[in-house]
């Protein structure tokens, strides 16, 4: 039998799985998947559980049940790519004859003294539940700092708002506005919509050192009872440890199938791969369909033909009602896109489960 690996089921690691089983699937090929959970955390709304307003149960998407696939549970400590061996703890060794690694990203602390011990984090199952534990645990009228105006900033920030109403809850961020890589227009209505529920947006913030109640802004004191951190991603250390060629962000510089370059029977799928646009859960999904198709071609000997990954568009929520986006060019506001979202998740969560 041969071995296909895969490292990490989250959206790319799942969505070249399930492609693969859904096909012909060679009969001397076995599958495995390693995975620190027994089921997939839907990460796009870790922010609703981390604010409060889901149960973790409701985040759970079951792996598949195939005979030809085994998932082993454990976290993946080190790839030998010249031996072809993953170790997992506490010292379980794995060989495989092709890898996928789709394990995903953790937070970028840029090297701000105290960030990785004073702050939350919402990147990962456990540690979303902890960050829930925090901000729920903070007494009324309790100052909540969110570092980073991106996407999750400002998504955990208006949930939080909605779930408890009597929290003074401020978004700070180094650019001039939140939102920074969406249109002015769609920022300013979002920047609005804070302004309208009592969320401060800050501005020109950059975060100097963080305390145990309190973050810094040069010589300013800004006083938190908790600051959640949103305000970078970087690939898991893992892939921060592979010495392969790797681009200014740490993600792995791959060729036009997806492959290292001086390890063709290796991956790479999302967050830890160059790609020529932004890390998400639907570049990850559509990576790891076109992996799998690059798997198919080579098993039946053929020259693999891709089509660029064209994403969709981007869906943000502000609470339960409303919404942004950005659907190609053009920018949408309101409850349609909190109702577009609402959708992506329910069939999401019926095409992966």
């Amino acid at each position: 039998m041969r071995t296909l690996l895969v490292l990490g089921g989250g959206y790319g690691g799942l969505a070249l799985i399930q492609e693969l089983l859904n096909n012909h699937l060679p009969q001397d090929i076995e599958i495995i998947l390693i995975d620190r959970m027994p089921y997939q955390g839907i990460k796009t709304e870790y922010y609703a559980l981390a604010a409060g307003t889901v149960t973790d149960y409701h985040l759970r998407i079951q792996f598949p049940v195939h005979p030809r696939l085994t998932i082993r549970y454990g976290e993946v400590t080190s790839i030998d790519l010249d031996s072809r061996i993953v170790t997992m703890e506490p010292d379980e060794t794995v060989s495989y004859d092709i890898l996928a690694i789709a394990l995903g990203c953790t937070d970028n602390y840029h090297n701000i003294p105290g960030a990785d011990q004073y702050t939350c984090s919402i990147q990962t199952f456990a540690g979303t539940r902890e960050t829930y534990q925090r901000l729920n645990d903070v007494k009324p009228y309790g100052t909540i700092n969110i570092v980073g105006g991106g996407l999750s900033g400002v998504e955990l920030a208006a949930e939080l708002r909605e779930s408890r109403p009597d929290l003074n809850i401020a978004i700070l961020d180094r650019g001039e506005r939140v939102l920074s890589a969406f249109p002015a227009k769609l920022s300013q209505y979002v920047e609005e919509w804070f302004h309208h529920h009592q969320v401060q947006t800050l501005g020109r913030v950059s975060v100097s050192h963080v305390e145990k109640d309190a973050l810094f802004n040069g010589t300013e004191e800004i006083l938190s009872d908790v600051t959640v951190w949103t305000a970078g991603i970087q690939p898991v250390k893992v892939v921060q440890e592979l010495t392969v060629p790797k681009d200014r962000g740490g993600r792995i510089i791959l060729d036009e199938y997806y492959r290292v370059p001086d390890y063709p029977e290796v991956y790479v799928i999302g967050d830890c791969a160059s790609l020529p646009f932004a890390p998400s859960a639907q570049a990850a999904g559509a990576q790891g369909e076109q992996v799998a198709q690059v798997i198919q071609a080579m098993w039946r000997g053929e020259t693999p033909k891709l089509h660029p990954i064209r994403l969709k568009g981007t869906l943000g929520s502000l609470g339960k009602k409303a919404g942004f986006g950005l659907m190609g060019q053009r920018s949408v506001k309101g409850r349609v896109p909190r109702i577009l979202k609402s959708g992506v998740l329910w069939m999401s969560k019926r095409t992966l489960g």
